[in-house]
C-alpha cells in the first residue's frame, strides 16, 4: 500500500518551525499520512470553493477558536490570512479581541457565540445551542461544516502545542548531549 505524498506546504511544519532534518521533524514525519491527511483536511476546510460558509466567516471562525483556546500561533495565521483576502477589519478585530455580541452580523454572531460554547464550554453544545444556527440563516450543511472547523482548529491546537513541547523536549536534550 502505497503512503500519500506529503505536501509541499505543510502549515503545522511552518507555524512550529520544524527543519528538515531536525529530529522533532523526523518523529512526525514517520506518519507522513497523517500529515498529509491534516494539511488535506485545512486545504479543504479553507478552500474559497467550498460552498455555503464564505471563506471569510470560516477564517473568523478560525482566528475567534484559536484565540479562545489560546494559540498565539495559529490566531497570528488566521489573521494574516483574513487580512490577505481583505476581510472586514472590524469583523477581525472582533474575532481576535472582541466579543461577538459586538457584531452586526446576525449570522456571524451567532457561529461565533456558538464556537465560543464548544471551546469553552462544550457540554452546552446541545440542541438549544444547535438551533440557534439555523435561526441565523445557516443551513444544515453549514453547521456541519461549522462544527467540522471548529473541532479542526481545536485538533490544530492540540497539535501544535505538542509538537511545540516535544521540540523544547528535544532542544533541551540536545543542549544537554
Amino acid at each position: 500500500m502505497t503512503q500519500p505524498p506529503t505536501p509541499a506546504v505543510d502549515l503545522i511544519d511552518q507555524l512550529t518551525g520544524l527543519a528538515p532534518g531536525s529530529a522533532t521533524r523526523a518523529l512526525r514525519h514517520q506518519r507522513d499520512k497523517v500529515v498529509a491527511a491534516t494539511q488535506g483536511s485545512y486545504d479543504a476546510l479553507f478552500d474559497p470553493a467550498l460552498p455555503g460558509l464564505s471563506l471569510p466567516e470560516r477564517l473568523l471562525v478560525a482566528l475567534y477558536a484559536a484565540r479562545l483556546t489560546p494559540s498565539p500561533k495559529l490566531a497570528a495565521h488566521y489573521r494574516a490570512r483574513l487580512e490577505q483576502a481583505g476581510a472586514d477589519a472590524g469583523q477581525v478585530r472582533i474575532a481576535a479581541e472582541g466579543e461577538p455580541a459586538e457584531l452586526g452580523d446576525a449570522r456571524l454572531r451567532a457561529m461565533l457565540a456558538f464556537t465560543r460554547k464548544l471551546i469553552d464550554k462544550p457540554v452546552e453544545g446541545d440542541r438549544a445551542a444547535l438551533q440557534t444556527l439555523p435561526a441565523a440563516g445557516l443551513s444544515t450543511p453549514d453547521v456541519v461544516t461549522l462544527a467540522q472547523l471548529i473541532a479542526f482548529v481545536s485538533y490544530q491546537v492540540r497539535l501544535v502545542a505538542g509538537i511545540d513541547a516535544l521540540k523544547s523536549l528535544n532542544d533541551a536534550a540536545g543542549a544537554q548531549a
